[in-house]
């Protein structure tokens, strides 16, 4: 695998591989400014984004609105006296990208589909709200499977993300935009949503962080919904105190949001300064590795459990013999929910309009001809099948059934979590597929959720780590934990420990070990980045 140039042709390179934490250390020094930092991940966006292949992260780039946010932090940071300075968010000046499902002011959500090409939202998402108030400059919105329905990001609109480590392949889905951006150092962090593994199955296959926090404690309010009860906004970040960071800044309750928790916020960032993990005991899911999944993935599994033992964690083995129902189960909560939450795109209210080319024109045809166009193949399958699985009749056999074998999946969690602190899984059976290799098998596709799901059905926190490279393929392995409701200071934690010893092992931070994308993508004509969702 090529090894990565030691400057980046923008001459930025020391300013986009720094940790989002270590930027925001270097502002408030004023070694550097937020403008200086905004345009090293513009210009980076602009370097290897764009053109036949380019990594494709961004739909929407927000140059203008960018630069002007980090204007300001430099303007405030520079005032006479320090005074205002000392009141800006330790994260002020250091840039994010946002997953264009989460609705923003100012910037299109198209949701990856063509049924919302060109919409802006009238108001901000709360989490969008609190990046704002904390003066981070929003870069853009990243590239996502369309309404969230995939786990490769090839089943967005307008076209696929690739995966920085090897641009024949997918970053995972349906956050894989998210994921890809931080990857290819175009951002520092992005925020995701996950809703069967959408920011944790993207992380393992890209060797980025991503985190899923307790269902209810980041508000979803401004996040288009997909499946109400399972969706949960969360941090894609290079480094477990990163996550911390951003987590601490999005999270909390928030009065917009019906199914918001009132609990004050734990502090995740000293959490993940503990430093040690004597004593905790990490329990092996039994059902979730082994039989199924890829060698190397088991390899770098094993060896992390080595060093968590090495580290006085005490290991365990759990069974949680209802997690091989959590996957047909999650097919049928899911599509339901979309189904619901889908019909408000009518071609009547908002986005796209198609009328049908002959016969009456009535609401039903108008709608029937908008959602034929405007929808892709996964929505649509998921509509299907999701119609069906609430329809009269039905019901009770389908939907029914699988909220009972959700409540078997949280009882095993909570039968787990007795005899264990924290779970641990690999994140994903395999390491990244090729781009193409799975679009014609929706159920091999599925498959690639089967270790993140459960976590989503229970409402646990989860989050996912680099593991190493697989010896196959060079390709990054994820390693997933998941903790008790409410208890994600324990996932940053162990993490942020894991992370460490990791690290020791390779000399690193795995993205060290990634190719030089600059030198396989060239620059993008003109420096420009396409914008599907409108201009930059």
């Amino acid at each position: 695998m090529t090894e990565l140039n030691s400057s980046d042709s923008n001459g930025n390179n020391s300013l986009i591989r720094s940790s989002a934490a270590q930027l925001a250390g270097m502002l408030a020094s004023r070694e550097v400014s937020a403008v200086e930092v905004t345009q090293a991940h513009l210009d980076r966006i602009a370097s290897v984004d764009g053109g036949e292949r380019g990594v494709h992260a961004f739909l929407h780039v927000n140059t203008e609105e960018a630069l002007s946010v980090a204007a300001e932090v430099d303007s405030i940071r520079a005032a006479a006296g320090g005074a205002a300075a000392e009141e800006l968010h330790a994260l002020a000046g250091v840039p994010i990208a946002v997953k264009d499902l989460i609705v923003t002011i100012g910037q299109p959500t198209t949701a990856g589909s063509k049924i919302l090409e060109g919409w802006h939202s009238p108001y901000d998402a709360t989490v969008v709200k609190r990046l704002r108030a904390a003066k981070m400059p929003i870069l853009g919105k990243t590239n996502l499977d369309e309404f969230a329905m995939g786990s490769s990001t090839e089943h967005s609109a307008y076209g696929p993300t690739r995966n920085p480590w090897d641009l024949d392949r997918i970053p995972g889905g349906s956050g894989g935009g998210s994921a890809a951006a931080v990857a290819a150092f175009e951002a520092p962090l992005a925020l995701g949503t996950d809703t069967g593994g959408s920011i944790r199955q993207p992380g393992a296959v890209t060797g980025t962080v991503g985190v899923k926090p307790t269902y209810g404690s980041v508000s979803r309010y401004g996040a288009i919904a997909m499946a109400s009860s399972l969706d949960q906004i969360g941090p894609v970040t290079r480094t477990v105190l990163d996550s911390a960071l951003l987590h601490q800044v999005i999270g909390g309750h928030d009065p917009f949001d019906s199914t918001s928790l009132p609990d004050p916020l734990a502090d995740l960032v000293a959490a993940a300064g503990v430093g040690h993990v004597e004593g905790m005991r990490i329990g092996i899911i039994k059902e979730l590795h082994g039989e199924g999944y890829q060698a190397g993935v088991e390899s770098r599994f094993k060896e992390s459990l080595d060093l968590l033992r090495q580290a006085g964690a005490q290991i365990v083995e759990v069974s949680c013999p209802n997690f091989q129902y959590a996957l047909g189960a999650y097919y049928l909560i899911m599509p339901s929910e979309a189904s619901s939450n889908l019909a408000k795109f009518d071609g009547v209210r908002y986005g796209l309009r198609v009328l049908p080319e002959d016969g009456p024109m009535t609401i039903e045809r108008v709608m029937g001809a908008t959602r034929a166009a405007g929808f892709g193949d996964e929505v649509k399958r998921r509509i299907i099948l999701g119609t069906y699985a609430l329809s009269a009749g039905y019901y009770d056999a389908y939907y029914g059934s699988a909220q009972k074998v959700r409540t078997l999946v949280q009882r095993d969690f909570d039968a787990a979590f007795t005899v264990a602190d924290v779970l641990i899984s690999p994140t994903a059976p395999t390491t990244a597929f090729k781009l193409g290799e799975k679009l014609d098998d929706p159920l091999a596709m599925y498959l690639n959720d089967v270790a993140t799901i459960p976590a989503n059905l229970a409402g646990v926190p989860g989050l996912s780590l680099p593991g190493g490279l697989a010896d196959e393929d060079g390709l990054p392995v994820g390693i997933q934990l998941l903790a008790p409701a409410r208890e994600d200071a324990r996932l940053y934690r162990v993490g942020a420990v894991l992370e460490s010893l990791l690290e020791a092992t390779w000399g690193g931070p795995l993205l060290d070990r990634a190719p030089d994308l600059t030198a396989l993508t060239g620059p993008s004509p003109a420096g420009a980045v396409p914008s599907h969702g409108g201009s930059h």
